[in-house]
């Protein structure tokens, strides 16, 4: 899980790059907040969460990692997506749009839940 986590942070880690590549070469800064969220909770958390899985293996066998990793990976695009276009339409009060960055951001914040109540209950220290 830890290796599978890096390797999606990667494509999360294109997509922010690109994202930010468009705006500044266009000097359009509408999709700001999608760059840095995507570049945060994708790259660098989901990079750094694997680190830890692939650091203490014995962590990805736990139920709570594989429930933030599906909730982790459902939310984050679907928040995204629903940002991005709420954020190009300027139709800030669209409800489906309005729902997606509500249920994309829960789900998140859920997985995140559960990958700290993995590492808090369930990371001992490795004996000398």
């Amino acid at each position: 899980m830890g290796t599978l986590l890096i390797k999606i942070s990667s494509v999360y880690f294109v997509i922010g790059v690109c994202i930010g590549y468009y705006m500044s070469t266009s000097h359009q800064y509408t999709l700001t907040g999608v760059h840095v969220h995507i570049n945060l909770l994708g790259w660098t958390a989901l990079t750094l969460i694997g680190i830890i899985y692939v650091l203490f293996p014995e962590l990805t066998s736990r139920r709570s990692a594989k429930i933030h990793f599906w909730l982790h990976n459902l939310g984050l695009p679907l928040m995204m997506i629903s940002l991005a276009v709420m954020l190009l339409t300027g139709n800030m009060n669209s409800t489906p749009l309005i729902v997606g960055t509500a249920v994309g951001g829960t789900l998140v914040l859920l997985g995140v839940l559960f990958f700290a109540f993995n590492i808090l209950v369930n990371l001992r220290r490795k004996k000398a």
